[in-house]
């Protein structure tokens, strides 16, 4: 059995996600046990001895911030924090981001400057371990005082309230505790607060779309390469002079990946009768360099903050002090999951336009990859298709953290909508997957056209693993069964 113990080391986006999807264990470290119990005893002592407010722990919430609340109740103050707060609506949020959720909560609680009991970071463990997975919504968050809305629903569970999905079923929380033998979570001061606020669910989502966004650049590139060697493309713009003398990485990453991925190819070294490719061919290093900058740019900001604490107030237990401030406020992620979601975007918009070339009748290819022209539409639909999933990722790109709507009477009154940001970013991620798919589906198709001249090993290799699940279409047939199965592919590409 594979474990993970909770501690203060970082954890990069593809080690949570490793975690998350590869059927690790959780334990707290010792060490973060400790750091959990110092900080509830310091927070429990506080509050019995000083009488000063403080927001959250003594007070009620947002705007009700200047109301105390009698010592007695605080309980009962974190545990209608969580029922009240549970107001998410519209799609369900994916078991694989709900995992990294749970995983990036208790992450952040195990620092020691939540104030919550080890009890109820355990039990976060326990629902991880055992499969009880939180039902959220994935609307309902403004990105700022913390996820509020699909945080509370990932916290219901806690206290026996809400639903989860178990074994592959929808069951109530009550249930599953029942099952397993255990008792609702006693909340206590500040704990509601603890685990509403923070960006986790944000977090989650960029994780998830940071790591899928690397795999579909490298996918991009793989397929790219097929493309233009079934096009009869030139090599010459790879070559890597051009490339030093501007020098972003991923350019020069970029070309230096076609030149191998196409090294030994007979079709890139036969003589070519055209001057110069289109754009989306001779610009690939540009323009899939750009993204692999990018994505090295939002995985450096994603890094830092799922190895934060993104809760409020803070607790310093050395320090002898509780700062109410804003550490919840989505802004640093928000902003580069919108650049993201451009960035991957991006890779569909030209990658369709290499479907299109592939379809248009140029270099010798038979319009529309038709092998038996007549009755046959062959790959027409196909290009509409990714021209219409790349038009929807085009609205998405629109940036969610432009928008700021004033909440709680104007006491939260400039708000992230980073919440908004991480769910356009996961379709966009989604819909490039997609467009990659119906690539390799034209361009395996436009390879067999130039048979029997052979393009790379590399590029052979990934075109006979293709061909053992997606046909050479010879006749007209339902296509949609071999998208899917190409995207599937794409997915599980190495």
């Amino acid at each position: 059995m594979k474990i993970h113990k909770i501690s203060a080391e970082h954890i990069t986006p593809r080690q949570a996600y490793e975690i998350a999807m590869g059927g690790y264990k959780l334990e707290l470290s010792d060490d973060a046990r400790a750091r959990i119990q110092r900080c509830r005893d310091y927070l429990d002592s506080k509050t019995e001895k000083d009488a000063t407010p403080i927001y959250g722990v003594t007070t009620g919430f947002g705007s009700l911030c200047n109301i105390s609340v009698d010592k007695k109740r605080l309980g009962d103050l974190q545990k209608n924090l969580v029922m009240s707060h549970a107001c998410g609506t519209g799609e369900r949020v994916p078991q694989e981001v709900v995992r990294l959720i749970l995983l990036l909560k208790i992450q952040s609680l195990s620092y020691g400057h939540s104030g919550v009991q080890v009890a109820t970071v355990e039990r976060l463990i326990d629902f991880f371990n055992n499969g009880v997975w939180p039902v959220i919504y994935q609307q309902g968050s403004l990105g700022a005082s913390g996820d509020l809305a699909p945080l509370a629903h990932m916290s219901l569970p806690l206290l026996g309230l809400g639903q989860v999905e178990f074994e592959g079923k929808d069951m109530p929380a009550a249930e599953v505790l029942k099952k397993f033998g255990w008792e609702p979570i006693q909340l206590q001061s500040k704990e509601g607060l603890a685990l509403l606020n923070g960006t986790q669910f944000m977090s989650a989502y960029g994780v998830w779309c940071v790591v899928n966004a690397r795999h579909l650049s490298e996918c991009a590139d793989k397929i790219g390469a097929m493309s233009l060697d079934a096009f009869d493309g030139r090599i010459e713009p790879f070559y890597e002079p051009v490339h030093l003398v501007r020098a972003h990485k991923g350019q020069l990453d970029t070309a230096r990946n076609f030149r191998e991925l196409l090294k030994g190819s007979e079709l890139i070294a036969r003589h070519k009768e055209h001057v110069q490719d289109p754009y989306s061919f001779r610009c690939i290093p540009q323009v899939h360099g750009a993204t692999k900058d990018t994505i090295d740019y939002v995985e450096s900001v994603i890094s830092t903050e799922i190895n934060s604490v993104t809760d409020n107030p803070t607790v310093f237990p050395e320090e002898d002090i509780v700062i109410s401030a804003g550490n919840f406020h989505g802004q640093p992620i928000a902003l580069v999951m919108d650049f993201l979601a451009i960035a991957i975007s991006e890779l569909a918009n030209i990658s369709e336009r290499r479907i299109y070339k592939l379809i248009s009748g140029q270099r010798g290819l038979p319009s529309f990859l038709v092998a038996n022209p007549g009755l046959n539409s062959g790959f027409m639909i196909p290009q509409y298709t990714a021209a219409s999933i790349v038009s929807q990722s085009k609205g998405l790109c629109m940036p969610a953290s432009a928008d700021s709507i004033p909440s709680s009477q104007g006491q939260e009154d400039h708000v992230s909508m980073g919440s908004n940001a991480a769910t356009k970013l996961y379709r966009v991620v989604c819909n490039t997957e997609r467009v990659l798919g119906i690539e390799l589906f034209n361009a395996a198709q436009a390879l067999e056209f130039r048979r029997p001249l052979k393009s790379s090993p590399a590029i052979e290799t990934l075109f006979a693993d293709y061909r053992k699940i997606v046909p050479f279409i010879s006749n007209d047939e339902i296509m949609y069964p071999h998208i899917d199965s190409s995207v599937k592919f794409v997915h599980n590409m190495k």
